[in-house]
């Protein structure tokens, strides 16, 4: 059977949106006719009008067709700008509420699920979004179960990528499900990435610290951590630096930061582990003794917590260029 793929545009498209799961899907067909297996998709990109739409990096894509109705087999909505901004009544919102019962598979890439959380499809639902607008999602749209590390969310018949290159993990996971394991596979090594990404979207991005407290107590508290990761931070003793009881400091730092006192420290310590497994040549050992954790197995248990992958893991898939034999400036 060939699965039908209606991919809709509009201007402010992120285009990677578009072309990565094109692309996935694609090669995903070229694998199973070159076997003379049956099978494989057809990808419809569609708009509000056919004809070129402007994506937000200035790139041009062409909507072949008009919003189709009927029955459609996957339904796939590209993020970007354009996405994020869509008025609950407008753009492509009516439209996707209206063939979503008609779809057998509705799936958002990147900040496509702002669209889908618009026309009310992903109410109750777990889904997941950039990591850089999981927050956004969920203030917007509180009756959806935001998961802000995930790479892709499955529930159901609907599917919600991470950002931008997530898609194409998604796409992968489609394949390997519409396909077979074999297909997903092939497709993965063309394109060379893996079939399933280790981690979630938290080994990508850059913690995003809570703001300083306003209580200046509490904020020095922040400040000795950040200063010395290495240190002695437990809480007893953070409390007593700062001229508070455990129990009322503990409560204050929860309430004023977002997090307890010992998590903030965990990904303090995490977050300079990162640099230094990046820069530097130090033993994984020797990193976790400079970080604070005392021994490789703290720090392993504390990656996998927090990143999802331990920390040599970690190592060789970030890396700095020049060490990893990539090309450099000079």
């Amino acid at each position: 059977m060939t699965h039908r793929v209606v991919l809709p545009v509009f201007d402010g498209v992120q285009p990677l949106d578009v072309v990565g799961p094109h692309e996935v899907l694609r090669i995903a067909t070229h694998f199973c006719r070159a076997a003379g297996r049956p099978g494989g998709y057809t990808v419809e990109l569609v708009g509000e009008r056919p004809g070129p739409v402007r994506s937000e990096t200035g790139l041009a894509l062409v909507a072949e067709g008009p919003l189709p109705a009927g029955p459609i087999g996957t339904l796939l909505v590209p993020g970007g700008g354009g996405a994020r901004e869509q008025p609950v009544g407008g753009g492509i919102v009516p439209w996707v509420r209206e063939i979503a019962p008609h779809a057998e598979r509705i799936v958002s890439v990147c900040t496509g699920a702002f669209v889908l959380a618009a026309a009310g499809l992903l109410d109750g639902c777990p889904a997941t979004t950039h990591w850089r607008w999981t927050g956004r999602l969920a203030a917007e749209h509180p009756a959806v179960d935001v998961q802000p590390d995930a790479i892709w969310v499955r529930h159901g018949r609907i599917w919600s990528s991470a950002g931008v290159t997530a898609g194409m993990d998604l796409a992968l996971a489609l394949v390997e499900e519409d396909l077979g394991a074999d297909i997903a596979q092939a497709v993965a090594r063309e394109l060379v990435l893996p079939v399933r990404r280790a981690g979630g979207q938290s080994q990508y991005a850059s913690p995003v610290w809570a703001p300083p407290a306003p209580r200046p107590s509490v904020r020095e508290a922040q400040d000795l951590i950040h200063a010395d990761p290495a240190a002695d931070l437990r809480v007893p003793l953070l409390a007593g630096r700062v001229g508070m009881s455990e129990r009322h400091f503990g409560r204050e730092f929860t309430r004023l930061v977002g997090t307890p006192p010992g998590v903030y420290v965990e990904r303090v310590r995490v977050e300079a582990a990162r640099g230094m497994l990046e820069a530097g040549d130090l033993t994984v050992t020797a990193v976790a003794a400079r970080c604070g954790f005392g021994s490789a197995e703290t720090m392993r248990r504390a990656f996998l917590r927090r990143l999802g992958v331990a920390p040599d893991h970690y190592r060789r898939r970030f890396t700095t260029t020049s060490r990893a034999g990539g090309l450099t400036g000079r």
